[in-house]
């Protein structure tokens, strides 16, 4: 039988009272060195971003713990305090009111325990049915292997919960001979769910030869876990899943649920980062709570065809319930595509994505994303392009706005579909395809689209546009992002990214959004069916050197449906 929530909170209490004044002294000591700097580096930087999170200086991956408390959204994420390179890993922590302006604090997790003292790698909150926080996260032990630890905050009355204490029993899970676990592939864990049974699950990232596990454990007091028999779900030739995610979604509503709900209304999502292609992948599916067995929809594809949330330079992700708004909110890491040698000079790397809201599509097979409606409160000046006709060959400059600071809405209609050019059988990678048929390439219907951060002879740009194809069947969209074009710099990765999108074009416009921030284009294509995330570099198309282009190389002309592009003021970040 489950302890109550009374009793489970005395029972942590007790534990730290009794083992733990150590660590509650400590919290009160942050070694200087750990803190998250305030002073933004003096030297030039055109590539840092004007309101995607990121803080002044050093590296920076997964956002950890995302959550809100007592009315204050927290933000942790993996941070190096003492270089712009991995390594030195603490939770750093900032809080917001809004998802867009953040407060720094000191961080959160740090190295102080055996179980962690060689690093506080990715982890989750759990809000406890009575509203308190609690956190678990992989540390790396004295032996390099990778174990579960449990903190909370010391005060619970501070909304900001600046202080957080580590029970003394960590690990509470760890590798042995007897559990068959990889102790290098055995890492962050999810937010922890409630079953009707009155226990808790949680689920681990680890991989048993080529095979991704979602390793599940249960407990009933949140202190003593037992690993399952059996994962959750695993799949063979995937490696390791790092990252794991698992929440359930409304079948019928865009609003989002507790990762506890359960019933006829709601399916599941389980996405994993993949550790060797650096990819992520997601399903929709059932869980059974009894049989504690997950198992994708049919059409669910496990594999580099499945979905994602995001088909460029977005990894390590993490959802967690708003119950303010009653919204589920994606968060998302977007790292460089510059060198390591580029980022030590400019003092940083790594960078948070817009915040997402998710909910399923209406055909119940994908997830829909959109920027949090907050971002646009940082919209300023705006400008229109009116309905007109875009003829083949054409590129429209458009004036008025920051370009490299922006917020860009558009939406096309294509008419004449019978001119699309037949698509290949061949051409099933996406990503591939948007490589061979770049922005430069003209084709019938398309490329048509967005220059963003183009310079003013265009030698620069990074283009984000659609291609129609004639399929079988139906008509096929290809939506890309082209780099290739996107600086002068050669030691730049300037792959190009894309995807087939699912809309129809005999019915439907192609509406697409790109929210640029200096070193970031992030693009929602079909209203959110599909979101490409890019990092480009330019050395020309720089702040008030930078512009803004609507673009049709194809043949046949296309219709700007309607379109609207706002200068987006600086928000408070890091």
């Amino acid at each position: 039988m489950a302890i109550s929530s009374a009793c489970f909170f005395f029972f942590l209490c007790s534990l730290f009272l009794s083992h733990g004044v150590l660590e509650l002294e400590a919290s009160h000591h942050v070694d200087q060195s750990l803190q998250v700097s305030s002073t933004t580096p003096s030297k030039y930087q055109p590539y840092r971003t004007s309101y995607h999170f990121q803080p002044p200086k050093n590296w920076i991956n997964d956002p950890n713990g995302p959550m809100v408390y007592r009315g204050i959204y927290h933000l942790m994420y993996q941070y190096n305090p003492k270089g712009a390179v991995w390594g030195n890993i603490v939770w750093a922590h900032s809080t917001s009111t809004d998802l867009v302006n953040w407060t720094p604090h000191d961080p959160a997790i740090y190295p102080s325990q055996p179980s962690d003292i060689n690093g506080c790698w990715s982890g989750s909150t759990t809000i406890m049915p009575w509203g308190a926080p609690v956190i678990l996260y992989t540390g790396i032990n004295p032996q390099n292997q990778q174990v579960q630890n449990l903190a909370m905050p010391k005060n619970l009355s501070d909304p900001y919960l600046i202080e957080w204490v580590k029970i003394p029993n960590n690990p509470l899970m760890a590798p042995s001979s007897l559990n068959e676990i990889n102790a290098t592939s055995f890492r962050d864990p999810t937010t922890a769910w409630l079953g009707p049974d009155g226990t808790w699950r949680v689920l681990i990232g680890s991989k048993t030869d080529r095979r991704g596990l979602a390793i599940l454990y249960t407990s009933k007091d949140f202190v003593t876990w037992i690993k399952s028999q059996h994962p959750l779900h695993s799949a063979k030739d995937t490696g390791m899943w790092e990252c794991p995610d698992f929440f359930p979604v409304l079948i019928n509503s865009k609003l989002g649920v507790d990762t506890s709900t359960l019933g006829p209304d709601v399916k599941h999502v389980l996405k994993v980062s993949l550790d060797d292609t650096k990819y992520e992948y997601y399903t929709i599916g059932t869980y059974n709570p009894k049989k504690d067995i997950y198992v994708p929809d049919n059409g669910s594809v496990e594999s580099d065809l499945g979905l994602r949330y995001d088909y460029g330079k977005f990894y390590a992700s993490k959802t967690f319930f708003d119950s303010i708004k009653n919204r589920r909110i994606l968060w998302g890491w977007l790292n460089e595509s510059s060198i390591p040698a580029d980022d030590i000079k400019k003092g940083w790397a790594g960078v948070q994505a817009i915040p997402r809201t998710i909910w399923l599509d209406k055909s119940k097979k994908q997830l829909m994303q959109w920027p949090i409606a907050e971002i646009e409160k940082l919209r300023g000046h705006q400008v229109h392009l009116p309905q007109q006709v875009l003829k083949g060959g054409l590129s429209l400059e458009v004036s008025g706005v920051t370009a490299a600071q922006a917020d860009v809405v558009i939406s096309f209609k294509v008419s004449d579909l019978g001119k699309a050019e037949v698509l290949d059988p061949s051409w099933v990678n996406p990503q591939v395809l948007c490589s061979k048929k770049s922005a430069s390439v003209k084709g019938s219907l398309g490329p048509f689209g967005l220059l963003v951060l183009a310079s003013k002879g265009l030698q620069e740009y990074t283009a984000v546009f659609y291609r129609i194809f004639k399929g079988q069947n139906k008509y096929v969209v290809l939506m890309c992002s082209d780099q290739s074009r996107s600086s002068l710099n050669n030691n730049n990765d300037k792959t190009s990214y894309g995807t087939f999108l699912d809309v129809d074009p005999v019915h439907e416009e192609l509406s697409l959004r790109s929210l640029i921030d200096h070193s970031i284009v992030e693009s929602f294509g079909g209203g959110g069916k599909a979101v490409i995330a890019a990092r480009v570099y330019p050395t020309l198309a720089i702040d008030g050197k930078a512009n803004l282009h609507v673009f049709n190389n194809g043949t046949e002309n296309v219709k700007i449906a309607s379109m609207s592009a706002w200068s987006m003021k600086k928000a408070q970040i890091g």
